[in-house]
């Protein structure tokens, strides 16, 4: 049983108990629609050789994880709401979909011994995790990682977690930022910026235990 409180995503489930149905069908529309929802695979696949492994942080339906899986990439998917997780499971077989608290994500434990290459956390993921916790899943994110593995996340400003103190948190963690970036499709970062993509890697020194 988790020992960590609920995130702010499933606070806001409890509150209103169709939002991941709803969430759900948002995305599927979007892609019956033809919108282009692969921003962030594009971005984390030019990082990579073909078939490698890829951690899907926060996968929600599985949009991002899908697209690079189809990309030819090992994938694996985990989110804390299993309404979620069943749809990605449905819509994307391609990949492992695994529900599970980022904050106690320990996959070695469930079976997937292998490190990964990449990490991807999109989605605003970091601003629904239970507050004061975000330290402790960047560590496990850095924990999943490769020794020359690189994690992306990508959140927006405005929604409880300012860029700063997640900055602060990174280093903290054990990671360092090698480029921060204000959209998905490589725009510079700056203090005017409403957006951030970071780019991490394990900070000198530091292992993956």
């Amino acid at each position: 049983m988790s020992t960590v409180r609920p995130s702010r995503w499933e606070q806001k489930v409890a509150a209103d108990p169709s939002h991941s149905t709803w969430y759900r069908d948002r995305m599927r529309g979007l892609a019956a629609d033809g919108a282009d929802l692969a921003g962030e695979a594009r971005l984390v696949d030019a990082m990579l050789p073909r078939g490698s492994r890829v951690l899907d942080a926060g996968c929600g339906p599985g949009r991002v994880g899908a697209e690079l899986a189809a990309r030819g990439h090992v994938v694996v998917g985990v989110d804390v709401d299993p309404v979620l997780v069943d749809a990605a499971r449905q819509d994307h077989p391609g990949a492992d979909w695994r529900v599970g608290d980022l904050a106690e994500l320990d996959l070695v434990a469930d079976g997937v011994a292998e490190p990964f290459d990449a990490i991807v956390c999109a989605g605003n993921v970091m601003t629904f995790l239970a507050a004061g916790t975000e330290v402790e899943v960047l560590r496990r994110l850095r924990a999943h990682l490769t020794a020359g593995g690189r994690a992306v996340v990508g959140f927006g400003a405005g929604r409880g977690y300012a860029f700063d103190a997640f900055f602060a948190d990174v280093g903290t963690a054990g990671l360092r930022v090698d480029v921060a970036l204000a959209t998905w499709d490589l725009r510079p970062f700056d203090d005017g910026a409403d957006f951030l993509v970071a780019v991490l890697s394990r900070a000198a020194g530091t292992s993956t235990a």
